[in-house]
């Protein structure tokens, strides 16, 4: 029977308890949270979900099959040198906390089956963008099971751990860049007299449209903002604008910028 132990009680591991618990991939009192402070969050958490919170004793922690690690990662060296004594020694670890590495798991929890998982917040409403690498030691039968549990959230690609850093930054923090687009995209049609709500209505669709094209597969990107853009029209106009302003340079040093932060993190526990 897959016991389940979240260590860290805030967004994204709701988001997992929800999937699991909606999806019922696991029974509700075959899990528990834990966290370091937030007694209210925790009490939010089993009054939703019907979830344990792991006591004082941490018997659930001791007998856990699966322990996701879910913290800040401000906060992950305190908790893994906390758990480390206790934690059932056959438990697979997986991780969620951007930047820190399998290794840096391993010195502190020892030789076990431990993947990391780069999520998004998307995750909510079960459309995540995850990828998952893995140790040696996760078996192919581990494996089915771990991404069994994160298509309870979205959909999930297997990627080498290097290339968690430029997942983090595309993926992992790729909904505030649409949120922060979203926030231009309104602006700018209130100025010329359209409501919020129209704007961001047709925003919404417009996004959702496009994605579903892409989707598709019938043509790269490139393609199809060529069968948008008319010569001489208001699209070439605007895309004129974007190449002028230089907004691909923009999104380059972005990517490059997150998955930079990604590196910086993680050695921060090497």
């Amino acid at each position: 029977m897959t016991k389940i132990v979240f260590i860290g009680a805030g967004a994204m591991a709701e988001a997992i308890i929800n999937g699991l618990t909606k999806e019922e991939k696991i029974s509700p009192e075959n899990i528990h949270v834990m966290n370091k402070s937030d007694v209210e969050q925790l009490q939010q958490l089993k009054k939703a979900y019907h979830v344990g919170i792991v006591c004082e004793e941490k018997k659930a922690l001791c007998e856990a099959n699966i322990v996701f690690l879910a913290m800040k990662p401000k906060d992950a060296k305190e908790a893994l040198t906390d758990i480390a004594p206790i934690l059932n020694k056959e438990a697979t670890v997986i991780s969620v906390i951007a930047g820190v590495t399998i290794q840096t798991i391993t010195n502190y929890l020892g030789s076990r089956p431990i993947a990391r998982v780069m999520p998004n917040t998307s995750a909510a409403v079960g459309l995540s963008a995850s990828a998952v690498s893995w140790n040696e030691l996760v078996s192919d039968e581990e494996k089915l099971a771990i991404i069994d549990i994160l298509e309870s959230i979205g959909t999930v690609k297997t990627v080498s751990e290097e290339d968690l850093h430029v997942v983090t930054a595309l993926s992992g923090s790729g909904p505030a860049y649409f949120y922060y687009f979203a926030e231009q995209f309104e602006a700018a049609a209130m100025l010329h007299g359209l409501e919020k709500t129209d704007a961001r209505q047709l925003f919404i669709q417009t996004m959702e449209g496009a994605a579903q094209m892409m989707k598709k597969g019938d043509f790269e990107p490139k393609e199809l903002r060529r069968r948008v853009t008319s010569p001489g029209g208001t699209t070439e106009a605007g895309v004129e604008m974007l190449i002028q302003h230089k907004v691909g340079d923009a999104i380059f040093a972005c990517i490059n910028a997150a998955q930079n932060k990604s590196r910086m993190l993680g050695k921060q526990y090497e």
